[in-house]
């Protein structure tokens, strides 16, 4: 009994010491009542959906058939745009400064205008992804089919949540597009800032570690290694000694470049059109086009009865 009265006990002292506004004032979010939160369960359903979408037949458990094709986008699309709006309004009413000036009705109505312009640009996102699809499926000697490529490259996953996050951010949809790229980022180990610029026929061979900036700008027919690194070098500093957000810090990669596994490339440089940057390299510097970037040949050396360590 006394047993149990210090276990009560310390629960009550922990429940008081967690409520305490001081320790969760910096990372706490207070909900109002009647607004919704992201989810990202929901958001996961929608890529899904997107995917579905954009690649018929491939996500999702439908199979395709070019006589029902127009009835299942149909049902695809209208619950797309009901899920898309209610995630939509949730990012709005999260990121509102001054939600009490805000009037609720207008603001749903402001979501939904939203999520039916995303919709409008569904056919050019599937238009780049089949150009990055086709990317990879050329550029790669192991890959099958088109179809091998869509299914199994982690590439795929990872740029179509990009694509989809990009335009979203390009119609001011505050936190949903970064919580996007995120998704990918968990699932194939490829870290794709949603404001990045990238190109058509864009690919990632194999893809895990790789980290694109948010201000980085890749032109097109662009391929990426394992490892490649497109950050930045340094943070310019306010005057509290807080870094400034927003100022372009990453690479600017131009048409037709390969970059190689393990590679670094730091700072507001520019990679020029049709260069090659070897794997494991450092580069801080503006590269001129149609260069080659590779290490130095290793040392050959021979050693007899450790003479020459």
């Amino acid at each position: 009994m006394e047993s149990d009265l210090k276990i009560l006990d310390l629960i009550n002292k922990t429940v008081e010491q967690l409520s305490d506004r001081d320790s969760y004032d910096l990372v706490c979010h207070e909900h109002r009542l009647g607004e919704p939160l992201p989810s990202t369960q929901k958001l996961a359903k929608i890529v899904n959906m997107i995917r579905e979408i954009i690649f018929p037949g491939y996500f999702g458990d439908t199979s395709l058939r070019s006589n029902t094709i127009k009835h299942y986008m149909g049902v695809y699309v209208d619950e797309l745009f009901e899920l898309l709006s209610e995630q939509i309004f949730a990012g709005l009413c999260f990121t509102c400064e001054n939600p009490e000036m805000v009037d609720m009705q207008e603001r749903r109505v402001h979501a939904q205008g939203i999520a039916g312009e995303f919709i409008s640009h569904l056919p050019e996102i599937r238009r780049k992804l089949v150009g990055d699809v086709e990317t990879a499926f050329v550029g790669d000697p192991a890959a099958k089919s088109q179809s091998e490529v869509i299914f199994c490259y982690p590439a795929i996953r990872a740029i179509s949540n990009y694509r989809i996050a990009n335009q979203l951010l390009k119609l001011d949809v505050p936190l949903i597009p970064r919580i996007i790229t995120e998704m990918a980022h968990s699932e194939t180990g490829i870290d794709i800032h949603p404001r990045a610029e990238i190109g058509e026929m864009f690919t990632i061979d194999h893809g895990t570690g790789v980290v694109i900036g948010s201000t980085c700008i890749i032109g097109n027919n662009v391929k990426l290694y394992q490892g490649v690194t497109l950050g930045a070098k340094s943070f310019p500093l306010d005057e509290d000694g807080n870094p400034i957000k927003g100022v372009p810090r990453h690479p600017i990669v131009e048409d037709n470049v390969i970059i190689y596994a393990q590679a670094t490339i730091l700072g507001r440089i520019t990679v020029g059109r049709n260069s090659i940057i070897g794997g494991n390299v450092w580069v801080t510097n503006d590269v001129a086009p149609d260069s080659k970037i590779v290490q130095f040949k290793a040392r050959e050396a021979s050693f007899s009865d450790g003479a020459g360590i």
